[in-house]
């Protein structure tokens, strides 16, 4: 995903001076601002981004602050409960649920793909449901079927509804990106289009469905949605941007709209910071998942990789380490992560001008959140 978006600020250089003049930065009035965090997040819409918001939830109270602005060629502020597509984050929502499904004896880890979705892909009875939620099934990665910014050619299918079917069908004609299943880790969104799918096989209800039911209403996350087909992001929310090349130069398109069936169960989410705050500390604290469930979600894929069953961790100069994950849905971007004891939960999201590549600069934001 990093090296996407990295792939992604290179093309896009030339924007520095659109968005050069959109710096705003303000903390929420009623609230003390901690030492030096807003100078952090100041620093993250510096390198690239619109507006940024945080919320830092722990023993001192809850902290929210914001930085640069909501819209650009305006100087309206970034709400800092605004509402924002979080991108792979859906994925640790879309695990949570198998991991319960597994749990109910429902499924298991070492179930094929070939079981539950016959002929759905090449070889599917070598992949297991293990693999796919951690990155190791070799499948090729349905994203990279498609154009991407800074092409023009990207925003052809911005309204395009898409079936789970046909996304996986375009990865599948190409060939795995490595074998055997479950010798290497790469990055794929194919294999949680394919768990979107598993979920609707074993409960007779889709993903979304399931996650609604098992974790958005118990939890009472009231500002998270699994928008399907609706292009609209209801309630408080920045304006996000892609770059599409016009005339030989990137110029940034207004692409909050947009449908994000594209993303499916690896991406479509939307929420807010107290919401996904909310959840990553109960799926640590034990209320969504069995002590040996949760476990298995922060065994490392392969050794020296930082994700497991759709969990990633972050392990900080204080020697604090961090569970949650990032997400990518290019106008957006968001970081969720917790520490184990619940202590201190932290959420960022921006929305990037694609000037430079914000991550140095949110893992030092997260650090200093994580460490004082």
């Amino acid at each position: 995903m990093k090296r996407a978006r990295r792939a992604l600020v290179t093309a896009t250089a030339a924007l520095a001076v659109i968005a050069a003049s959109s710096a705003a930065a303000s903390a929420t009035p009623e609230e003390p601002e901690r030492t030096g965090l807003q100078q952090k997040l100041d620093d993250v819409v510096a390198v690239g981004a619109v507006g940024a918001l945080m919320e830092v939830r722990d023993g001192q109270g809850v902290w929210r602050g914001t930085s640069g602005v909501a819209e650009l060629g305006t100087t309206r502020a970034v709400p800092d409960r605004g509402r924002f597509r979080v991108g792979s984050i859906t994925k640790t929502f879309v695990a949570t649920v198998v991991l319960q499904l597994v749990g109910e004896g429902r499924l298991r880890l070492d179930d094929t793909a070939e079981q539950w979705l016959p002929g759905a892909v090449p070889d599917g009875h070598r992949i297991t449901v293990r693999q796919l939620l951690n990155h190791t099934s070799g499948l090729y990665d349905f994203k990279r079927t498609l154009p991407m910014p800074p092409e023009p050619e990207f925003l052809d299918n911005r309204w395009r509804t898409w079936i789970a079917g046909e996304q996986v069908e375009r990865a599948v004609a190409n060939p795995p990106t490595f074998e055997p299943p479950g010798s290497k880790y790469e990055y794929s969104n194919t294999g949680y289009l394919l768990l979107g799918q598993i979920i609707e096989k074993v409960t007779g209800r889709s993903y979304a469905g399931e996650i609604e039911r098992r974790i958005i209403r118990p939890l009472r996350l009231r500002d998270t949605s699994l928008p399907g087909t609706s292009p609209f992001i209801r309630g408080p929310h920045s304006r996000g941007y892609v770059p599409i090349r016009k005339d030989g130069e990137p110029r940034l398109v207004d692409y909050t709209e947009m449908n994000p069936s594209v993303m499916g169960a690896g991406g479509e989410m939307i929420s807010t910071a107290k919401d996904l705050n909310r959840f990553v500390a109960a799926l640590l604290g034990g209320r969504l998942l069995p002590g040996h469930l949760l476990d298995e979600m922060k065994t490392p894929a392969v050794e020296g990789r930082r994700y497991g069953l759709g969990l990633a961790w972050q392990d900080t100069s204080c020697g604090v380490r961090a569970y949650g994950n990032d997400g990518d849905a290019l106008a957006y971007q968001a970081w969720s992560f917790t520490t184990e004891d619940r202590r201190r939960q932290v959420t960022v999201a921006l929305t990037p001008d694609f000037r430079g590549d914000p991550d140095d600069a949110v893992d030092a934001l997260l650090d200093k959140a994580f460490c004082g």
